[in-house]
């Protein structure tokens, strides 16, 4: 079922907040301990934040049996509902839960319009087959699907530097989203989704049939060395963005930041185990993770 069909009219900013949360809760496995090292109202802004990408995500996800067609028409809705909520009383737009809450983050921090533009652009690049022949075009998708994301964040955080503090925002989304790219490789070849640039692949020998089916070898291993440290060199890139936001904000920043490195560090010690599971953190390690960012205030 899409997610934007039930009507909401009316739903208050109160109500609105406790949805995002428990959705940020049951779904964002790895930014919800972190997000709870903020204070109010920036953890509520930050459920918001969850909450609205993880719904325009699920509206390009085809698991539901809705058409291509149906999901295009989905997203061009979700992108007026947007539009509205940005430019007005989000209690008046029938749709969903979490508009009060959205309008509410969006215009108490002054977001960029144009983030939600971009997100919903990426999100129509997954609508049908993906496939990227170079990395310039990887790059685009990642802005798009995670690096505005991070620049959204540091505008909920508050923030000191300009325009450098928002490429460094922006440098450390990408370096997420690469990471959940290998974290993810063999489930999104699978649903035919290749993230990794053809050009790169092929320079590697290594097919997709090769990551749908698991095989690995010294090739793939090879080509896992070349992803992983250019993974490793957008976090290196976006080093110095904690000092440039707010205090309260920062343990959040190291927490999440800490995480990602983390699965990264995993995937580099084995990494064909991508081709057999989906490489995670234990629940105490994040927890962990959270409390020694904590310290950091």
């Amino acid at each position: 079922m899409s997610v934007i069909v039930a009507p909401f009219r009316g739903v208050s900013l109160a109500r609105s907040r406790v949805y995002c949360e428990q959705l940020t809760r049951s779904r964002a496995r790895n930014f919800y301990y972190g997000l709870k090292l903020l204070p109010e109202p920036k953890r509520s802004a930050m459920f918001a934040l969850y909450a609205y990408m993880r719904l325009v995500d699920d509206i390009a996800d085809e698991e539901d049996g809705r058409s291509t067609a149906q999901r295009t028409a989905d997203l061009e809705a979700w992108r007026l509902q947007t539009r509205e909520a940005l430019a007005g009383d989000a209690l008046t737009i029938e749709g969903h839960e979490v508009w009060p809450a959205f309008s509410d983050m969006a215009q108490r921090h002054r977001l960029p319009h144009r983030i939600f533009d971009e997100v919903i652009a990426g999100q129509r690049q997954d609508l049908e087959a993906v496939r990227f022949d170079t990395f310039g075009q990887l790059h685009d998708y990642c802005y798009r699907v995670a690096g505005v994301v991070g620049l959204a964040s540091i505008f909920v955080w508050g923030f000191e530097g300009g325009a450098q503090t928002e490429a460094l925002a922006v440098d450390r989304g990408v370096a997420f989203q690469l990471t959940n790219i290998l974290r993810d490789l063999r489930e999104d070849a699978t649903l035919d989704r290749t993230y990794l640039p053809q050009e790169e692949l092929a320079a590697m020998n290594v097919s997709v049939d090769d990551l749908r089916s698991g095989r690995g070898g010294k090739n793939f291993q090879e080509l896992m060395r070349f992803q992983i440290a250019r993974a490793e060199a957008f976090y290196d890139k976006s080093q110095g963005l904690e000092a440039r936001i707010e205090r309260d904000s920062r343990p959040t920043l190291i927490a999440m930041t800490e995480i990602y490195r983390q699965l990264l560090k995993k995937v580099a010690c084995e990494p064909e185990r991508v081709l057999r599971e989906r490489v995670s953190l234990s629940l105490f390690s994040k927890l962990r993770i959270g409390w020694r960012a904590s310290r950091a205030r």
